[in-house]
């Protein structure tokens, strides 16, 4: 992997010491405007969507975590996505257990939304994984994400199943689904 890598003035960096300013950066509300409805039959998920008729928009809680823990680690990494000065996105993975890349998060500012950076950061993500020879990503999401459901799908993510107690604890959160990426 390259150090940085940079596409229409968006450069990729490896998360270091001096980006732990900038790591909640990202964390921006996000519209929330429907939900994708998981059905398994006969060993195989589909899905349908359904629209909400208003909007709203959440914000999750900034991340405080040991951002050292990330630095120099091969069981877990961080990259940040800058357009010149200002951080505009992140992913931060993890190595599983499972031999997956898990995605921890995935973030880009609300000003940026719709150029591209979340695709070239899954882009980072997956040859992040190959390169510690995973087998492939994963992530889960709530099914009322439903702008991130459907990136994930277009990424060419599968949903893999869905967990209706995870989040017992919040009541804001009904379902999550978990999503993957196999490497062939």
């Amino acid at each position: 992997m390259e150090e940085n890598q940079q596409i229409d003035n968006i450069i990729l960096v490896r998360f270091d010491v001096e980006h732990i300013p900038y790591i909640n950066d990202t964390n921006e509300a996000f519209p929330i405007f429907g939900r994708l409805i998981p059905t398994f039959q006969q060993g195989i998920w589909t899905y349908t969507e359904e629209l909400f008729e208003d909007t709203r928009f959440i914000c999750f809680p900034d991340d405080r975590l040991d951002w050292g823990s990330y630095i120099n680690n091969d069981q877990k990494v961080i990259f940040l996505a800058f357009y010149g000065a200002e951080c505009i996105g992140q992913i931060r993975l993890v190595r599983d257990w499972t031999n997956y890349a898990y995605i921890e998060n995935i973030a880009v500012r609300g000003s940026h939304r719709g150029r591209g950076v979340s695709d070239m950061l899954l882009d980072q993500a997956e040859s992040w994984a190959r390169e510690q020879e995973l087998i492939g990503l994963s992530l889960e999401a709530q099914d009322d994400n439903l702008a991130a459901c459907r990136f994930y799908i277009k990424q060419g993510m599968k949903l893999g199943g869905v967990d209706t107690l995870k989040q017992a604890a919040n009541a804001e959160i009904d379902v999550t689904l978990y999503f993957y990426k196999i490497f062939e």
